[in-house]
């Protein structure tokens, strides 16, 4: 459902509009990607990527005669994208409260960013805004120094305890802070891959300046 979600905003679409076969494509991309990058599929994504290839289907069938009172096939996919982001709205909103205080994090005054008198306004973004940060980092990168996803240098679960480590001194980090222009190309990826799963184990929150576009990583 979040993919499907991130696909119709960043299409700008409207969900009871939804144009099944552009939207589809796109969805099959993510996940032949994602293969890619060796990450472990869910099997919801698969089951979401069927559904779409059965709507799609049903879309381009030809419609005869009493059939037009038929309901939308889209609807189908409508329904429960409006209700998962009706759910999904209020848990961000319950998550958003303050517990106790334990929720509570200090910002150091000589960081303009972070500065309460600054006009700058920053956004929590997901899983697939970060991927999509990085298809954009890769897509900088010259074809000659393309990675093979498969070599590890690193395991994942360590570059993990790095980042954690850095984020222990500096309460947060940009996103391409991360990432060192002399780093091997390698290792660039399995810094991504720890980054995603931090954000999937809910390790680190990750915000967007509005203004800007930079991607900032918070340690929760």
């Amino acid at each position: 459902m979040d993919l499907l979600i991130h696909l119709i905003k960043k299409n700008e679409v409207d969900i009871y509009d939804i144009p099944v076969a552009f939207i589809t494509d796109q969805y099959l991309e993510y996940l032949e990607w994602m293969q890619a990058m060796n990450l472990d599929l869910a099997g919801d994504f698969l089951l979401m990527a069927s559904t779409l290839a059965h709507i799609k289907s049903r879309m381009l069938l030809p419609v005869h005669g009493e059939e037009n009172d038929e309901e939308d096939p889209r609807m189908e996919l409508a329904r429960p994208l409006v209700e998962y982001m009706k759910v999904k709205s209020v848990a961000e909103e319950l998550a958003g409260r303050y517990i106790l205080g334990e929720h509570i994090f200090t910002r150091k005054t000589g960081d303009p960013e972070f500065n309460s008198k600054s006009r700058e306004t920053f956004v929590h973004i997901g899983l697939f805004e970060l991927v999509e940060a990085f298809k954009r980092l890769l897509d900088n990168t010259s074809a000659a120094h393309r990675v093979d996803f498969t070599e590890d240098q690193i395991s994942v679960k360590d570059r993990m305890a790095e980042i954690v480590e850095i984020l222990e001194q500096r309460g947060s980090i940009t996103f391409l802070e991360l990432f060192f222009p002399d780093s091997d190309r390698s290792m660039i990826v399995i810094t991504f891959l720890a980054m995603l799963e931090m954000v999937k184990s809910a390790i680190v929150r990750v915000v967007q300046n509005t203004q800007t576009g930079s991607i900032r990583l918070f340690y929760i």
